[in-house]
């Protein structure tokens, strides 16, 4: 695994639009401005790296506390999974429903979406607010596999605060730190 921080998209970037099929439900998921939430997250993650494989509970977590405060929560996998298969779409389902996971996994073939938001690594973290401009971006937290620090998304959970009780983000943002995307 080649630990790679997060590119650290700028502030302010209008979240690029998308449409990509989500391994849960079978259907095509497109990424639009919509009244009903009040912010988006959007988290590139993978089936086989130990950073994610680390912080899925807390993800599950992060979705279960703040869906109800209308926060959308979007996975994408864009990893090559000719060379990776264990991030398959067939294994992303199966990831998805052993982790209980309550948000939609979706499935970037063709990378154009990990491209589009300079995604680098697994977990790679990106808060939108309701009118998906970029307000925060990096790290889940300060526990890395190996570290001794509790995963507690602390950081990813003080920006979701800010961004709800609307109030400028002002939390360090630090990039976060994983396993590269498998580029093609």
């Amino acid at each position: 695994m080649a630990k790679t921080p997060s590119n650290m998209l700028a502030l302010g970037t209008l979240a690029p639009l998308f449409s990509l099929p989500n391994v849960l439900t079978q259907q095509k998921f497109s990424l639009t401005i919509d009244p009903a939430y009040k912010a988006t997250l959007i988290m590139f993650i993978c089936n086989h790296c130990p950073y994610v494989k680390q912080v899925n509970p807390e993800l599950v977590r992060l979705a279960n506390d703040y869906q109800e405060k209308k926060v959308r929560f979007i996975a994408i996998n864009s990893n090559d999974v000719a060379n990776y298969p264990d991030d398959s779409p067939q294994n992303m389902r199966k990831t998805a429903l052993a982790e209980n996971y309550p948000f939609s996994y979706l499935y970037d073939e063709t990378q154009e979406v990990a491209r589009a938001y300079q995604a680098a690594c697994t977990p790679d973290f990106y808060l939108f607010d309701a009118n998906l401009i970029l307000v925060y971006r990096g790290q889940l937290d300060d526990a890395r596999p190996g570290n001794q620090v509790a995963v507690n998304g602390m950081h990813l959970r003080k920006a979701l605060n800010q961004v709800l009780s609307n109030t400028p983000v002002t939390v360090e943002q630090k990039p976060s730190l994983g396993c590269n995307i498998k580029w093609k």
